[in-house]
């Protein structure tokens, strides 16, 4: 029983460990430009890459969080998951809120 559960217990961990390395490995490597973000986000509000404005960008482990402002003023936050290693550079479409 106690090399069960101490077999367990190593294996919760070397997986946390893995876990935890993979964020930093798709920190490390985002391919993704102020322009990659710019037209897929542009696309997604349906407005022209040329109307869109990064005001700021972060990055944790696969999300990029952006917030951009349009050519109208109006202000999104924006997430937007993949374009690192870990996806391939494969990008889901972003999801935006309007900022009130």
């Amino acid at each position: 029983m106690y090399i069960k559960k101490t077999l367990t217990i190593g294996f919760c961990a070397y997986i946390a460990a893995l876990l935890g390395g993979c964020a930093v490995v798709a920190e490390k490597t985002n391919f993704l430009s102020d322009n990659d973000i710019k037209s897929k986000v542009a696309g997604t509000l349906g407005y022209s890459p040329n109307d869109i404005t990064l005001i700021s960008r972060r990055t944790e482990g696969t999300d990029t969080y952006a917030v951009v402002s349009a050519k109208n003023n109006k202000q999104f936050a924006c997430t937007l998951n993949g374009g690192n290693l870990l996806t391939a550079g494969i990008v889901n479409p972003p999801t935006c809120v309007a900022k009130n």
